[in-house]
């Protein structure tokens, strides 16, 4: 169905976001090739907002030019994908930290509520949305670090990840589990006002136990 982007709204901001979420949804997966005219019919613009979408979208190592091929959804890279992640951890550690003690009653709130919401998602085998949760109780825990660069590197290296974290907990058995539990105790650490060196380290290694899981899976065969 094609989808018009309303006028006044900026059209290249919003092709690139409806893009981008379908990549990390899983929409558009691994090798899936964009027609850009086709894809512009479909949004309701022209090609040249589609065009820098895509341009954008390469840069972050989401999508990229193909010889013969065009344009896809880039390929899961195991090397880059544990490199990431692992850089991924020591900032979320460290944002983490810096943040704690600035987080609000509602904050602490919130990630409680998405501690049951994740609970649900596990009970009921939706691992898209637990990845999503995820995601999102890691922002809250790190937004408040005070610290503009830092945020954004967070954000530039999340979505060159998203794309396989928001699936690895459905091909890594009992990482789900697991991910869980440690997500209880980064609240119980928060809400406690634990040192910032703690929960710097907690968060780290919680970081690090996904990169772990992901190297045996890849190791037996994933």
């Amino acid at each position: 169905m094609k989808q018009g982007l309303e006028t006044g709204v900026n059209k290249q901001e919003v092709a690139y976001q409806t893009i981008r979420q379908r990549i990390l949804e899983g929409r558009y997966g691994p090798g899936h090739r964009f027609i850009i005219d086709e894809l512009s019919r479909e949004l309701g613009v022209s090609q040249t907002p589609v065009r820098e979408a895509i341009r954008r979208l390469e840069a972050e190592g989401l999508v990229q030019y193909q010889r013969y091929s065009g344009v896809r959804v880039a390929p899961i890279n195991p090397e880059a994908y544990v490199e990431t992640l692992s850089v991924l951890a020591v900032l979320e550690g460290y944002a983490a930290s810096a943040a704690s003690p600035h987080l609000t009653k509602e904050d602490l709130g919130q990630l409680q509520e998405m501690l049951l919401e994740m609970e649900r998602a596990l009970a009921g085998m939706d691992f898209m949305e637990f990845g999503r949760l995820n995601r999102e109780f890691h922002w809250v825990t790190v937004q408040r670090c005070g610290n503009a660069c830092l945020l954004d590197n967070i954000r530039n290296l999340r979505a060159k990840v998203d794309a396989v974290r928001r699936n690895i907990f459905m091909v890594i058995p009992g990482r789900g589990e697991e991910s869980l539990a440690e997500h209880r105790r980064i609240y119980e650490l928060l809400a406690a006002q634990a040192a910032p060196a703690e929960i710097e380290t907690f968060v780290r290694r919680h970081k690090l136990r996904t990169v772990e899981a992901f190297q045996i899976w890849q190791r037996e065969g994933g």
